[in-house]
């Protein structure tokens, strides 16, 4: 495939990863007005597992991997899907802008990347340290302004997103380990988003029942946003992220999720008109700084004419 053809293509998958993948934090504003975050999680991946296992129960491939594997597919689901996207909703349901609650869990690849040195044994720099602390600095920057000038959402709002960053990178630590180790047990995506997608259902049922009593205003508004998030979101967005992954190095594709903070605050502004403050621009930098240090982005190659034709 000549190179600029690759290129384009690459480029509009790119696109298509960053834009889905942010419309999740503008549907989920949309649709908390019409149900709590743990019952507007519950039913999204109720749908989503029951997809799922229409799929592969039509496609012939359904299969039980075994008690150890679907109880690691289990505990990643819950930490990088439950945990993650539940800290994310409840700053959302406070009233935490959205942009901001992208801009602090953006973090998640700079603590993992860094991390990863004392979990796994890898080596870590004292750039990649710098880095981090760049990273967070710009955080503390925008977070801090909003908890200084916002004077009506409750500062533990601010707080709760950084629950995402923990939980998500307790699950990618988790998971480099174990495919360090080496494990045959490797399965299909579908069939491990499946298993995750149910347990973070499971785990989600009581406190949607609980605490919220299952409340939902199911007019068209609300099904339209949980359509999207299903469709487009948990599966368009990770269905374009792993081609990227199959065609280029992971730490490009992982640097994709530091277009998150900007992309999602324009698209705060569009759909909500949030406004964005001085430091919100000043935090977006300093973090972008930590960003750099950590990836060193080279000169994008093109695959080789064999895979980029599969």
């Amino acid at each position: 495939m000549p190179t600029k053809t690759w290129l384009g293509k690459f480029f509009i998958l790119e696109l298509l990863f960053v834009f889905l993948w942010n419309s999740g934090f503008i549907g989920a504003e949309y649709g908390l007005p019409f149900a709590g975050p743990f019952t507007l999680l519950f039913w999204r991946y109720l749908a989503l597992t029951g997809l799922l296992g229409v799929w592969l129960v039509l496609s012939g491939r359904f299969s039980w991997p075994g008690h150890r594997l679907a109880g690691r597919m289990g505990m990643v689901g819950i930490l990088a899907h439950g945990v993650w996207l539940t800290c994310a909703l409840l700053a959302l349901d406070m009233g935490v802008p959205a942009g901001i609650v992208a801009l602090v869990t953006a973090l998640q690849p700079l603590l993992t990347g860094t991390l990863s040195g004392y979990v796994l044994g890898e080596r870590t720099d004292a750039r990649q340290w710098l880095g981090l602390i760049l990273g967070f600095g710009g955080v503390v920057i925008a977070v801090g302004a909003r908890l200084t000038l916002d004077g009506t959402t409750p500062p533990l709002g601010y707080l709760i997103p950084f629950g995402s960053v923990v939980g998500i990178t307790i699950a990618s630590l988790l998971q480099r380990r174990w495919t360090r180790e080496g494990s045959p047990d490797s399965q299909p995506l579908d069939l491990t988003l499946f298993y995750q997608s149910l347990a973070t259902t499971l785990a989600l049922l009581l406190p949607a029942w609980w605490i919220e009593g299952f409340a939902t205003q199911w007019v068209a508004p609300f099904v339209g946003t949980m359509v999207w998030l299903v469709v487009a979101v948990s599966l368009g967005a990770y269905w374009s992220m792993w081609r990227l992954l199959a065609r280029e190095e992971a730490t490009r594709v992982a640097s994709l999720f530091y277009l998150s903070p900007p992309v999602t605050m324009l698209m705060a502004w569009i759909a909500f008109g949030d406004t964005l403050i001085l430091t919100d621009v000043l935090g977006l930098i300093v973090a972008g700084g930590g960003v750099v240090l950590v990836y060193r982005i080279g000169v994008r190659r093109p695959p080789l004419a064999s895979k980029a034709e599969g």
